[in-house]
């Protein structure tokens, strides 16, 4: 099983392609993780109790503008040159499913991360907010951003 390269071949348009492995998504994870983790710190050190309410309204706002925009990344996901799109279309996801797709990550999480590594052995290398969404997360270099 290799992490970081993608797994089938062949874009017709549509989710069909390649898919981005866990190194990339954890990468991404890690960026995003890090980012927000700062914002966090400053704000509750601003604004103590208030500060954590703003902290986790930014982190939802950041998640849902930024994969369900048209470009379906996050800063971590540019860094990594991978995107988030819809099963069917190969298009982005709107923000309506990337909010369920942020509601996802939290009951990813919950099982001893058991979501997040579900991918290791999905065959569509879906983490169990992926499926929630229906999306995938797939390299740039086969899915332009358009």
């Amino acid at each position: 099983m290799s992490f970081g390269q993608p797994q089938s071949q062949g874009y017709s348009g549509r989710g069909t392609g390649p898919r981005a492995g866990f190194w990339l998504r954890f990468g991404a994870a890690l960026t995003d993780g890090i980012i927000l983790g700062l914002v966090d710190v400053i704000l509750r050190a601003a604004f103590k109790t208030a500060g954590s309410v703003i902290g986790i309204v930014i982190a939802i706002s950041y998640y849902v503008v930024l994969e369900g925009g048209p470009r379906g990344q996050t800063l971590g996901k540019q860094m990594m040159k991978i995107r988030v799109i819809d099963t069917d279309t190969g298009h982005p996801i709107g923000y309506g499913r990337a909010f369920v797709r942020y509601i996802g990550r939290i009951l990813s999480a919950i099982v001893i991360l058991l979501g997040y590594l579900w991918m290791l052995w999905d065959t569509e290398r879906q983490c169990w907010h992926d499926k929630l969404a229906s999306d995938y997360v797939v390299p740039i270099s086969a899915y332009p951003i358009p």
